[in-house]
């Protein structure tokens, strides 16, 4: 059975999913944009690694009832983590709200001129992948401060 006070599994895992997810936003077409299934798939495939370090927050905190500065910073560290998906997810979101605004527009436009609204969709992709390629430096910060600390 597992170690739950070891976040090494659990951590290497959200690292690799988000490795995974910032090289399949990097694959999606930029010139015609992503089709919205597709975005939407990947906003609930990273809604759920948001939701993989926010469990480990919660298996990790019952076990800092008095926390060391050791503790804390895990702590913090995955906060981080969960926050950098919930923000790529956003992001994603909008990016899928803006492509379909633009599809709208473009739908509903009368004449050949249609006015798009900024910033694109790829910009939002651009930044949700900017935001997942933090999270594998962050788990290995995770790793180095557990394997740095004389108590663990």
């Amino acid at each position: 059975m597992p170690d739950p006070t070891n976040p090494a599994p659990v951590l290497a895992r959200i690292a690799s999913d988000a490795s995974c997810l910032h090289q399949a936003l990097r694959a999606l077409p930029a010139e015609r944009g992503a089709s919205a299934s597709a975005l939407a798939a990947r906003i609930t495939d990273v809604q759920d690694l948001a939701g993989s370090a926010l469990r480990l927050f919660l298996t990790l905190s019952p076990q800092a009832s008095l926390p060391s500065p050791t503790d804390l910073l895990l702590l913090h560290r995955v906060t981080q983590i969960a926050k950098a998906a919930q923000d790529a997810a956003a992001e994603l979101t909008a990016a899928l709200a803006r492509a379909v605004e633009n599809q709208r527009r473009q739908a509903a436009a009368t004449s050949r001129r249609v006015v798009l609204i900024g910033p694109t969709p790829q910009q939002f992709i651009e930044s949700a992948a900017d935001l997942l390629d933090r999270i594998p430096a962050l788990c290995d910060a995770v790793s180095r401060d557990r394997s740095e600390s004389p108590c663990h």
